[in-house]
């Protein structure tokens, strides 16, 4: 069980990387699905991700229940809607439409829901 936590948290770890560079992947929730894996199979990898210099900040306002910057708010669905928006324009198939329209929604209303970080 070890091994398998340890392969899913990195290949969360991976990615969550990918995410912060492609809008159709979420970065934060792959960060915090490695945090969770890796605080059960390897105490030194979950150090090492919650203590990173660019991951970490993400991690640890979300579990401090800080919340999320709203640059990263608005960052994250604007992104989110601009590549649903140009995904739905190029599939042709409705189902496909709906099922994309529908997440891009409950996601939306996810991280609107989500204490809004206040920076001094």
């Amino acid at each position: 069980m070890r091994y398998l936590l340890l392969a899913v948290g990195w290949l969360s770890v991976a990615l969550g990387v990918v995410g912060i560079f492609l809008p159709v992947l979420p970065t934060t929730p792959f960060l915090l699905l490695a945090a969770a894996c890796f605080a059960r199979s390897s105490p030194r990898f979950h150090a090492w991700l919650v203590n990173h210099p660019k991951l970490g900040p993400w991690i640890r306002d979300y579990l401090s229940g800080e919340g999320i910057p709203l640059k990263g708010k608005v960052y994250a669905i604007g992104l989110m809607w601009a590549s649903i928006g140009l995904s739905c324009y190029l599939v042709p198939l409705f189902w496909a439409r709906v099922f994309m329209l529908s997440s891009a929604v409950l996601v939306s209303a996810w991280i609107l829901k989500q204490k809004t970080l206040q920076r001094p």
